[in-house]
């Protein structure tokens, strides 16, 4: 019997080391994805308070940017690679790391150098933080290659030492770009430390990326490749969308008022994403080893996600005033107005991660890409719309209501997998 992905059905380990094991590659995630979204935490803090709601949305652009051309990366690069090659490091793996990090390594040097092309155009106040953006994306992508490879194999310690090594060298490269002043300076800093991290993956690894094999890689998972980048790039671009188009409705301080929000949830999206590093790994195995429980396993991801949010959101709103003011400066005053809507929202996603793990480990690939670009359509019309209603406010919860609506879609669409699934792994009764 073998899964979606032609990998053959293995025997599931006793129950009490499996949930050991899957505690610890949990507990690596989290611990991951903490080191790193302290890092990007203490960024945001930093330039919203040295810089001002107006210079902060300078920089939320050119973030917001570089998300899209991450997902670019996952989709081709990383998303194939945790789908067909999570499990112990053997010679096959470290083929397909190469291949992989030398993708997402030539896809950086690519959109990099369209970047800084744009920045150089643009001049002004986006331009420059554009172009340090375009220098500097291919250290950020291989940086997150790495992490991804490390899951992948069930090393998230790797990862997690992988990012402490980002946020110390962000240190002295954020005191150099205070100094400074400039929107640049704090990209150029941002990016540089992320370029060191990327160089000690390499050590830790022992792999050298292999840029020449990015064809043949593309080549081999553009079944899956290709879907995902759609699918990735729908979702990244759908909030690039938003974020220029809120600029243009209801101005740049729009969108430093809305990443000034999401900071605040900071510390919960923190949890949210250092579970999405090992999801689609730990569904995948529950895939393999006891495949009638996967429905489970993903909804009790989605709902504790859930659940999760809406307690920081809470917490959120009854924080005082002051504490808000000395966390985010003059942005506070716009972004509380925001936490309500976005803590919805995020609850919804998370929920909607639940759902799409499975349709991941499932290789469901069709029937995620459907619901991805649902929800994207869903997230530009609901930020826009709302936008040109109430401004800002508006905006959010637009956004929040097409996130709830794309989560129901999602476990929709997962529904139906099982059941297809099930169909088809029962063999047909015949009568004599």
């Amino acid at each position: 019997m073998t899964t979606g992905e032609g990998t053959p059905q293995t025997t599931a380990p006793p129950a009490g080391s499996a949930k050991r094991a899957l505690l610890g590659r949990l507990s690596w995630g989290l611990a991951d994805q903490a080191a790193s979204s302290i890092s990007n935490f203490a960024v945001g803090i930093y330039v919203a308070r040295s810089l001002g709601v107006t210079a902060f949305g300078v920089f939320s652009l050119a973030w917001v940017t570089y998300g899209v051309v991450l997902n670019v990366s996952r989709g081709l690069a990383t998303d194939p690679l945790v789908v067909r090659f999570s499990g112990p490091p053997d010679a096959s793996w470290r083929g397909a790391v190469a291949r992989s990090t030398g993708t997402a390594l030539g896809v950086g040097t690519a959109i990099g150098a369209v970047c800084l092309v744009a920045g150089l155009a643009l001049g002004g106040r986006v331009g420059p933080a554009f172009a340090c953006l375009g220098v500097l994306l291919p250290g950020l992508l291989l940086q997150d290659a790495w992490r991804f490879s490390f899951f992948a194999a069930g090393a998230g310690r790797k990862a997690f030492v992988n990012d402490v090594v980002w946020g110390v060298a962000l240190v002295p490269a954020m005191v150099v770009a205070a100094r400074v002043g400039s929107v640049a300076a704090f990209v150029l800093a941002w990016g540089a430390s992320a370029a060191v991290a990327a160089a000690y993956g390499w050590v830790q690894s022992g792999i050298a990326p292999r840029v020449a094999g990015a064809r043949g890689w593309l080549r081999e998972q553009r079944d899956l490749g290709y879907r995902y980048l759609v699918e990735n790039v729908s979702l990244s671009g759908a909030s690039q969308l938003r974020a220029y188009g809120l600029g243009a409705i209801a101005g740049v301080g729009a969108v430093g008022a809305v990443r000034g929000a999401e900071l605040l949830l900071g510390p919960f999206l923190a949890v949210l994403m250092g579970l999405s590093l090992v999801t689609v790994p730990e569904a995948a195995r529950v895939l393999r080893q006891a495949p009638h429980r996967l429905g489970t396993f993903c909804l009790m991801l989605g709902g504790g996600q859930a659940a999760g949010a809406l307690l920081w959101g809470g917490a959120l709103l009854l924080m005082p005033d002051r504490l808000g003011e000395l966390a985010l400066g003059d942005v506070w005053h716009s972004a509380s107005l925001l936490v309500l809507p976005i803590t919805l929202g995020v609850a919804g996603a998370g929920l909607g991660t639940g759902a799409a793990a499975g349709l991941r480990a499932l290789g469901a690939a069709r029937r995620s890409l459907r619901c991805q670009l649902f929800a994207s359509a869903g997230y530009v019309g609901g930020g826009l719309g709302g936008a040109v209603a109430a401004g800002t406010v508006g905006s959010a919860w637009g956004v929040a209501a097409a996130t709830v609506s794309g989560s129901a879609v999602w476990w929709l669409q997962l529904r139906s997998a099982l059941r297809e699934r099930h169909h088809n792994s029962v063999p047909e009764v015949r009568t004599p």
